[in-house]
């Protein structure tokens, strides 16, 4: 039996088991029943788990992409202790589950993985990138075509609503002017 804790307010982490049963018994095992009943959150000692995030890969359905690969592209799994450990996750055969920080649903517990689960590893997912400098082409400062674009001191939706509100005064003399 494997324990590790899992902090509430973790971010940027997703962990690898490889599940070790035959093919027929997975869906029974990886899916909560309408009773409640959750064989695979028993088999982590979870307190809470969060389906939508439960990732059960058949690794027979990936053909020709690694397991590894698969985890870098769709869980952004990266780091040197990922790259290292490659070789033992391209070796592993039958199902993986892969579960990311927010499979806990930022609750803090302790994990007691037992069988039919082994622990492979726990791996860093790639940071998203920061935002770019902020953009000062004459087209973000709302100048099209190299013409005047906006007053100064006044914005485009204030003088939106000023055209809206105008057309709105016109229609209702119209109007006015019909039903007399």
């Amino acid at each position: 039996m494997t324990k590790m804790n899992i902090n509430g307010s973790e971010t940027g982490t997703v962990r690898l088991f490889h599940l070790d049963l035959p093919a027929e018994a997975i869906e029974r095992f990886t899916t909560m029943a309408g009773t409640g009943e959750w064989p695979l959150k028993y088999g982590l000692g979870a307190t809470a788990l969060r389906p939508a995030f439960v990732d059960v890969v058949d690794i027979s359905d990936l053909e020709d992409m690694p397991l590894s690969r698969y985890m870098a592209e769709a869980h952004n799994a990266s780091g040197a202790d990922f790259n290292a450990a490659r070789p033992q996750i391209d070796a592993l055969k039958g199902h993986a589950v892969i579960l990311p920080s927010q499979a806990f649903d930022n609750t803090t517990q302790t994990l007691s993985v037992a069988a039919p689960l082994r622990w492979v590893g726990t791996f860093s997912e790639d940071a998203p990138r920061g935002r770019g400098a902020r953009i000062r082409s004459a087209s973000a400062r709302g100048i099209v075509g190299g013409g005047e674009g906006v007053p100064p001191g006044r914005s485009t939706s204030t003088l939106l609503k000023v055209i809206l509100i105008g057309l709105g005064l016109l229609v209702l003399l119209v109007l006015a002017k019909i039903l007399r």
